[in-house]
Formats: structure tokens, C-alpha cells, sequence
């Protein structure tokens, strides 16, 4: 009986009181911290609408200061995108795992439709206050205010008003507590600002708690292509992920469970497969397969060459908009963008790696005119990653870099900035907070690479810089001595000293070629270091 006793109090939660009990999982743990990825969220989704409904993203953020002592702020946050329907703006905006992009192989900047629902939790358990909701969608415009069912993770919608216009977009007021706003690293102004850089199709305008006006105009005029959703690719794959695709798979035989589930998977693919594996029955309903024939089937996927996983899910940010953002910024002396050739990951999840490395001009973290450090700039599909940065596969693979190989003695302490961005369907973060990717291996592997093509790059044009400079130098040493030289040796010849110094001139002239090597430096501190991937 006493045994029993332990399960009486044995109780179901759903996970809405799950992440109100564990808030810092979604990234509300520190006052800035809170507050920016609040902004993140909600920045996030209107850029993510906007890209769907091919639509150049407007994106307003005001932050207004109510109680300085409690931080208590209020958030507004403004898009031109699509808007939401007013069946499923409670789910959107207040319910949690609920929305268009976890169960999707497609790029976007938000993956389990946790976010938004995560700051209205957030609202709700720091003010007790109603989150308000205006949605301009097909002719509708719908006022409305909701907060959070914890026991049954449903939100409760209160309409306010409905009528007809042509206004469509998003405008969400909420108000939160124990938050606050600075001008750090990791602030709300930072954030914004590299939000920017890596979305130059986005205009984007901040109103600080002064009612300073900050605008980050948009630079291009494109939208970025729709992405796709695609299918996973065999390689990569699990046993596991294989046995849940095939165990809930709608076809009758293995033969087209193949064909239609895989990335890559041709008539021809399949036959392979066959005939590695002659004992695995490909008429076979799919949900029969059972957890050897699984195993074995990976392990024939190992055997067989595939072609390179599709991209059409996948649009990164481009050479030339990392490019034009970088010399726009920090006016690098030197600037290399290097795009990798698309890979995959565990489940077949395809991935593209980018990396921009400035060094020189405004390039690394500047303090009282001097550089002080280094800096990474970490993105996941655009988005910036400003904490957890201990913990992210790109850091560690900027640590893992000799560089010292690359003519620095020491990473930290150069004037170079990295600005490293992965594009994938589905970025591995550590966390639902999505600061920090997974150390993947294959990630790993793909940025280090990407920077130690950037790297060598950068090392040819210090080495160039360098030896320019010592030509230079060396030519004004030996001019400061020449007439001097001259006149003794008249003294000992009995040649005039301006016959002898306009000889020595010219021999010099002919051996360090001054103008050509203050052009040549000239170039290459303006722009000839700026090169991309192909140089």
C-alpha cells in the first residue's frame, strides 16, 4: 500500500507550465538579455512572414521606459508583412509548439513556434497584463487582446474590433517587467544592428526609451528568393529517423516509399539499394520495416555516391550582400567572403556555411580609438546570436584556427572581424533560446574551413602589405644618407658629389620603384584586399 502511495500525486503538465517554471530556457534569464531576445522574437517572425508573402519587410521596434526601478518597459513592435487570420492568432501568438515551421524541411529564422508565445508567457508572468494584437489580413483589420491558458497551453483571444481595410501587417504592444535596455553588446541597439547587416533587403527603425529615432535603411532593393521545402537527404540519416519516416508513411511498398520520402532518390538509387541489400523485401508495406532491416539500409546508404544535397531550401546571404554590408560598416582594409559548398548533418539536413572576414579599417571591437579585440559576429539563417557564445560550434571552430599560421600572433588581439552565418532547414541550436548552435561535426568542420579559406587570403595581403611597406621604408633610409655618401666619395674620386648623388639617385630609382610601390600599396589598403571566394 505504501508503494502506491508515491503515484498519488502523479499529475500531467503541459508544456506551457513546463516553460513558465523555466523561463531562461527560452532565453529570458538577465534584465538585457530578456529584453533583446524579446525584440529578437518578434523581429524574427515579421521578417519570416514578410520573405513568405514575398513582401520587402518594413520592421518598427519602440521601447518605452514605464518604471525604471522594476524595469518595466512597454514593446512595440510593427511589420508590413502578411498579418495573421484571425482563426489562428491565438496559436500564433499564444500557444506553445504551435505554427508552420517545425514540422517543415524549409530555412527560417524561427523553428518550433515557441517564440512569440514565449514573450507573451513572458508578459503575462512579470505584469499579469494582456498582450494587444492588431492584424491587418485580405481586406480585414482585427484588434484583439490574449494571454495564456497554462494548464492547457490554449490561448484566450478576446476580439475587439473588426472592419475592412487595405492596411495588412502585424502590431503587437506588450508589456513586460524585470528587463532593461542598454547600449552594450548585447543590447537591443546591437541586435537591430546586425540584424541589418545581414538583412540589407530590410529597412528596420528603432525607438529608443529617449525617443531617439535609429534607422538601419534597407541597401537592396530584392527580396530574397522563397525558399523551398525539401526533402531529407539519405546521408546523415539515422536509424531512428528512418524508422519514423517509414512507420508513418502513406505508400504501399518500400520501393516508393523511397522514391518519394528522399532528396536525391532516383529510379537508378533505388535499384542500388536492392541490390546491396537482397534480403530486405522492397514490396513491403513501409510501416512493417523492422529496426535491423533499418540498420541495414543506413548502412547501404554509406555505399552508394549521391549528389550533393538540394539548396532549394536554403538561401543564404550572399557574397556580395556580405560584402557590401562589411565595407559599409567597418571599411576594412582588407575583406575576403568565402560561401562553402552546401553539406549535411545528422538527419540528412542540409546546411551552407558563409564567412565574411574583415581585417583593418573599423574591423574588430574599438575602444577609445584603439583596437582592443577581435570580434565574431555569429548568425543563424540571418539572425544574430549574441549570448551563449561559450557554447556555439562557431566559436569553437573560430578557437581550433592556428592562427598564428596566418601571420597573427594572436587572434584576439588583431583588427579582424568574422562574420560567420549558417543557413540550414533546420539549425541544431543548444537551446529553444537559439544562441548557440550544437557542435555538430560536420558544422564544425564547414566553418573552420571557411575560415581558413578567408584566412589565407588575409595572410597573402599582410605578407604583400608588409613587404611594401619595408620596400618603402628602406628607400627612404637610403635617400637620407646619399648626399652625405656623396660628397665623400668626390672627396676621395675628385668627381663632382652632384654627378655622384644624381647617379646614386637614379640607381635607386631603378632598384625600389617608389610610385609603383605607393600604388601598389594604396590599392591594396583601399581596395585591393576586398576580393570574395572565386579570387
Amino acid at each position: 500500500m505504501k508503494n502506491d502511495d508515491q503515484f498519488s500525486d502523479f499529475k500531467e503538465h503541459s508544456v506551457a507550465e513546463f516553460f513558465k517554471k523555466n523561463r531562461q530556457m527560452l532565453g529570458f534569464s538577465g534584465k538585457v538579455r530578456s529584453l533583446t531576445t524579446i525584440v529578437h522574437e518578434y523581429v524574427t517572425n515579421s521578417l519570416d512572414a514578410a520573405e513568405e508573402a514575398k513582401i520587402l519587410c518594413d520592421v518598427t521596434i519602440k521601447l518605452e521606459e514605464l518604471d525604471k526601478e522594476t524595469g518595466h518597459y512597454k514593446i512595440t513592435a510593427e511589420d508590413n508583412g502578411s498579418g495573421i487570420p484571425e482563426n489562428l492568432m491565438g496559436k500564433a501568438l499564444g500557444q506553445m509548439l504551435a505554427g508552420t515551421k517545425f514540422h517543415r524541411y524549409i530555412q527560417q529564422r524561427g523553428q518550433q513556434g515557441i517564440g512569440a508565445a514565449g514573450v507573451t508567457m513572458y508578459s503575462q508572468i512579470t505584469t499579469g497584463k494582456t498582450t494587444k494584437v492588431t492584424s491587418g489580413y485580405r481586406g480585414k483589420i482585427i484588434e484583439a487582446k490574449l494571454n495564456i491558458d497554462f494548464k492547457t497551453n490554449k490561448a484566450n483571444v478576446e476580439i475587439l474590433s473588426k472592419e475592412e481595410g487595405d492596411w495588412h501587417g502585424l502590431i503587437i504592444e506588450t508589456e513586460v517587467k524585470d528587463v532593461k535596455y542598454d547600449k552594450s553588446v548585447s543590447g537591443v541597439y546591437e541586435y537591430l544592428k546586425r540584424t541589418a547587416i545581414a538583412n540589407p533587403h530590410t529597412q528596420i527603425t528603432f525607438i529608443d526609451p529617449n525617443n531617439e529615432v535609429h534607422i538601419f535603411p534597407r541597401s537592396i532593393e530584392k527580396i530574397p528568393p522563397k525558399p523551398e521545402e525539401v526533402k531529407p537527404h539519405p546521408l546523415g540519416m539515422a536509424t531512428n529517423d528512418l524508422m519514423d519516416f517509414a512507420h508513418r508513411d502513406v505508400n504501399k511498398t518500400l520501393n516508393q516509399f523511397f522514391f518519394e520520402t528522399f532528396s536525391r532518390m532516383s529510379n537508378s538509387k533505388v535499384k542500388e539499394l536492392r541490390e546491396l541489400l537482397p534480403h530486405i523485401n522492397f514490396k513491403k508495406d513501409p510501416k512493417k520495416l523492422e529496426w535491423s532491416e533499418a540498420d541495414d539500409i543506413i548502412r547501404a546508404f554509406q555505399k552508394i555516391k549521391w549528389i550533393a544535397p538540394s539548396v532549394d531550401g536554403i538561401y543564404p546571404i550572399g557574397e556580395e550582400q556580405i560584402r557590401t554590408s562589411m565595407i559599409n560598416i567597418l571599411e576594412p582594409e582588407f575583406l575576403a567572403v568565402i560561401e562553402r559548398k552546401p553539406k549535411i548533418y545528422r538527419g540528412g539536413i542540409p546546411f551552407i556555411v558563409e564567412v565574411g572576414l574583415g581585417y583593418g579599417g573599423n574591423s574588430g571591437r574599438n575602444s577609445s580609438g584603439d583596437v582592443s579585440s577581435s570580434d565574431v559576429m555569429r548568425f543563424g539563417n540571418r539572425a544574430p546570436l549574441l549570448f551563449d557564445a561559450g557554447g556555439c560550434a562557431i566559436n569553437e571552430s573560430v578557437k581550433s584556427v592556428d592562427w598564428k599560421r596566418y601571420g597573427l600572433k594572436s587572434m584576439k588581439d588583431a583588427p579582424i572581424t568574422l562574420m560567420i552565418n549558417i543557413s540550414s532547414v533546420h539549425i541544431p541550436y543548444t537551446g529553444a533560446g537559439k544562441q548557440a548552435i550544437a557542435m555538430e561535426q560536420e558544422i564544425v568542420d564547414e566553418v573552420r574551413f571557411g575560415i581558413m579559406e578567408a584566412a589565407r587570403k588575409m595572410q597573402a595581403h599582410i605578407q604583400s602589405v608588409v613587404k611594401t611597406k619595408e620596400r618603402i621604408h628602406k628607400k627612404k633610409a637610403i635617400l637620407r644618407y646619399i648626399h652625405q655618401v656623396s660628397e665623400d666619395l668626390s672627396y676621395l674620386s675628385n668627381i663632382a658629389s652632384f654627378e655622384i648623388e644624381n647617379l646614386l639617385s637614379k640607381l635607386i630609382e631603378e632598384k625600389y620603384d617608389t610610385k609603383k610601390d605607393e600604388k601598389e600599396l594604396e590599392e591594396a589598403m583601399q581596395n585591393g584586399g576586398i576580393t570574395n571566394g572565386e579570387n
